[in-house]
């Protein structure tokens, strides 16, 4: 199976099963008072304030000292100070291609059996995400290196109900259908989407996101993972037609809010915003999961803002693909305090407490649904 399939199977089964048993207790952990762990990660606001209470936990249940730093630019950085020496001692991946990169430059190190045994038995579908975090190290001997926390279901389209109500919309279930609105919209004066690249030196990763999303549903993922693997170059007749359908929703003056010069400049996160303003200035917004974390405040999911299935083809035989993401936490220094910070993160109460704050799935099983 490959990993394309096994991660579409993983996010399947946690979004539907992960609660299948509660786990009320909190986490109690050993002293490690005088000890400091040290995270570097790519979130920033509103999400380092949910990672730092979340470290404010193991704080008071160990007596150990958590410093997070966030920053636009952490796949940049966190390259160079595992090349320097100089890395934190967990770093927070947003995606699993560049932890594998440092592990196969001895930048990470492995995590245990028994953490891993935590994942398996623990978490939906466990030995899809152990797949997923099992790379060659600089020997070429498979390790297990990251745990995922925080995942994302990557292939919605975020929306303003009363927007569709008072247009008199409907939510497509084709991606005819959804052609065909966006034609509408725009014929009608709306404008159909609101699309932001911008994130610091990452800028471009929904480009990325929307691209795989389109490939899923133009050919075989066989295909997919041709392309992720870099069997398949980039400038690839199939990766083209698959840019090509991207361009012609952000390269549409007409189709875009702010026009396609704004695409590029714009902040992923201040994005969606548009669906929110009064008038709308935009209709939809293809994103992750997480992006509910940074609407406006005082919106009421279901009420002032819903989501729908980024739709598949019915014209073409592929099934109904989901793309998934997710943040790893790998481990760059070897101590007692940082490998009992992973321990923590498999616990249902650091889970559970995000849970409570919005934009986050996960797939322990322990975790108490209630708690959304």
């Amino acid at each position: 199976m490959s990993k394309t399939t096994k991660l579409a199977l993983a996010f399947l089964v946690s979004v539907l099963f992960f609660n299948a048993n509660v786990n009320a207790e909190a986490y109690s952990g050993p002293d490690l008072s005088g000890q400091k762990v040290t995270i570097s990660g790519p979130w920033l606001a509103p999400e380092d304030g949910y990672i730092r209470e979340i470290a404010a936990i193991f704080e008071k249940a160990t007596g150990a000292t958590v410093e997070y730093g966030g920053s636009d630019s952490f796949e940049q950085q966190i390259v160079i100070d595992i090349k320097a020496g100089s890395p934190p001692d967990l770093a927070i991946f947003p995606q699993p291609g560049l932890a594998a990169n440092m592990a196969a430059i001895g930048g990470l190190v492995p995590l245990s059996d028994d953490v891993k045994n935590e994942v398996l038995n623990n978490y939906a579908a466990g030995q899809s995400w152990v797949d997923l975090a099992t790379y060659p190290d600089q020997n070429g001997n498979d390790q297990f290196y990251a745990i995922f926390y925080k995942v994302n279901v990557k292939s919605l389209v975020w929306y303003s109900p009363d927007n569709f109500e008072d247009n008199g919309y409907e939510v497509p279930t084709t991606m005819e259908d959804l052609i065909a609105l966006t034609e509408q919209m725009a014929s009608e004066g709306n404008t159909p989407w609101c699309i932001g690249l911008g994130s610091g030196d990452a800028t471009g990763w929904p480009a990325t996101d929307w691209m795989e999303d389109i490939m899923l549903r133009t050919h075989d993922p066989s295909v997919y993972d041709m392309w992720v693997s870099n069997e398949m170059p980039f400038n690839d007749p199939k990766v083209l037609e698959a840019m090509d359908f991207f361009g012609s929703f952000a390269l549409n003056d007409k189709y875009v809010n702010g026009g396609s010069k704004a695409v590029a400049t714009t902040d992923f996160r201040d994005s969606p915003n548009g669906l929110f303003s009064s008038p709308a200035e935009c209709m939809m917004h293809r994103q992750a999961s997480f992006i509910p974390a940074f609407f406006p405040e005082g919106l009421e999911a279901g009420v002032d803002y819903d989501f729908f299935y980024f739709p598949a083809y019915s014209t073409k035989d592929l099934g109904k693909p989901v793309l998934g993401g997710g943040t790893l936490f790998a481990a760059t220094n070897d101590n007692q305090a940082t490998m009992e910070f992973v321990k923590f993160l498999l616990h249902s109460e650091p889970n559970e407490h995000w849970m409570a704050k919005g934009g986050f799935l996960t797939p322990h099983k322990g975790a108490d649904l209630s708690k959304y």
